[in-house]
C-alpha cells in the first residue's frame, strides 16, 4: 500500500497507514520536503531521538511548516536546544496537566503530572501565524477506552493543533504513534493523509485497532467547518 511514494505496512486505506518499524531506518524512504506536519510523542528521557527527530523533520518538512513534539517537563532544558537545530526554530510552548486513569499503586484518587507540547518550524514564516493556536484547553475523560495507556492523549486537543498547522489532504507524520493513536485517528476525523511508525508490532496493531474504531465524517460534509462538538473527538457511545 502506498501514500504517494512511501510504502506502507498493513493498512485499512491506501492513502494513509501504521507502519511497523523503527521510524530512524524507515523514515529516509520519506522524499525530502514532502510533508505538511509532523505532530509526535518521543519517550522524553531519550533526548538523542529529539535530535533526530530535529533532523529528519528539517529534511521532510515543506517550508514553513510545523513540528509539534510532546516532551516531559523535567527534560525541557534539554529537549530544547535539541529540538530547535538543523533549520528549526522556536516558536512556543504550551504546558498542560495530564491526569491519569486511577492506578492504586499510586493513590485512590489517582495521580497527575504536567508535561509539555513544543511548536517548532521550518524556515521563517512571512505570515505570523497566532500563538494562541498552540493554547488550547486540554481536557479529557481518562476513563473513556481511546486511552488505551496512562500516556494516551487527548484527541479534542489533538484535533485543535492538526486543524491549526493543516489542512484537508495535507500530509501529516508522527514518527512515536503509541498504542493511543491520538493523531492517526485525529487526521481521519479530519481528512488529513497520515503516516505513523511503531517500533513495537503489538502496539502497532494496537494503534491501527484505535484507528479502525475511529469512524470518519459522513461523504459531503466539509471537515474544516465541522465544530469540536459535530465531530465526536471523543467516540462516546
Amino acid at each position: 500500500m502506498k501514500l504517494g511514494p512511501y510504502i506502507l505496512g498493513p493498512t485499512e486505506d491506501e492513502h494513509q497507514g501504521i507502519y511497523t518499524g523503527d521510524a530512524r531506518e524507515l523514515a529516509p524512504a520519506i522524499p525530502d520536503e514532502s510533508v505538511d506536519l509532523v505532530f509526535t510523542d518521543p519517550i522524553y528521557q531519550n533526548i538523542d531521538d529529539y535530535r533526530w527527530l530535529a533532523e529528519t523533520a528539517a529534511r521532510v518538512l515543506k517550508a514553513d511548516k510545523a513540528c509539534l513534539a510532546w516532551y516531559g517537563i523535567r527534560y525541557l532544558d534539554e529537549v530544547i536546544p535539541a529540538l530547535c537545530s538543523n533549520g528549526l526554530h522556536y516558536r512556543w510552548n504550551n504546558v498542560v496537566r495530564i491526569v491519569a486513569r486511577q492506578k492504586k499503586a499510586y493513590c485512590a484518587m489517582g495521580w497527575s503530572f504536567y508535561m509539555g507540547l513544543l511548536w517548532v518550524e521550518k524556515g521563517r514564516m512571512k505570515a505570523r501565524r497566532s500563538r494562541d493556536l498552540i493554547t488550547v484547553p486540554f481536557r479529557e475523560n481518562r476513563q473513556h477506552p481511546q486511552y488505551a495507556h496512562s500516556w494516551g492523549k487527548s484527541r479534542r486537543a489533538t484535533s485543535e493543533w492538526v486543524s491549526a498547522f493543516s489542512k484537508t489532504g495535507d500530509i501529516v507524520i508522527d514518527f512515536f504513534v503509541g498504542e493511543s493513536a491520538p493523531v492517526p485517528a485525529v487526521c481521519k476525523i479530519l481528512g488529513r493523509h497520515w503516516l505513523a511508525f511503531e517500533i513495537i508490532p503489538e502496539t502497532a496493531e494496537l494503534a491501527r485497532k484505535m484507528v479502525r474504531n475511529t469512524q470518519p465524517p459522513l461523504p459531503g460534509l466539509n471537515v474544516e467547518q465541522l465544530s469540536l462538538t459535530n465531530i465526536h473527538l471523543d467516540q462516546r457511545r
